[in-house]
């Protein structure tokens, strides 16, 4: 499983989390909501330094990662993260491995 984010994510999640060389930003599994993978449950994502990351994708000095404890929401799926424009935040979709 891998962890896609785009450019344009990147950038947007720098400015408005004011992120810095070396933060790192978790997505996380919370219970609510819905995704196409798995009704009742939805992503989060939050400013924290890991603990026991199953993957990670860094760029322009920031790390993004999913806890191992979390990898089971996207069985054989790769997280992949863009901006919706319109609503001016992150919109997560999934690709099969």
């Amino acid at each position: 499983m891998q962890i896609k984010i785009s450019n344009h994510a990147v950038e947007w999640f720098k400015d408005e989390m004011f992120l810095t060389t070396g933060d790192t930003v978790r997505f996380f599994v919370r219970y609510g909501g819905s995704s196409p993978l798995h009704e009742g449950f939805s992503l989060g994502m939050n400013k924290e330094e890991p603990m026991d990351p199953g993957v990670e994708y860094q760029k322009d000095g920031i790390t993004f990662f999913i806890e191992e404890r979390d990898l089971w929401y996207f069985k054989d799926h790769d997280l992949v993260v863009d901006v919706d424009e319109n609503k001016d935040g992150p919109v997560y979709s999934y690709e099969k491995e």
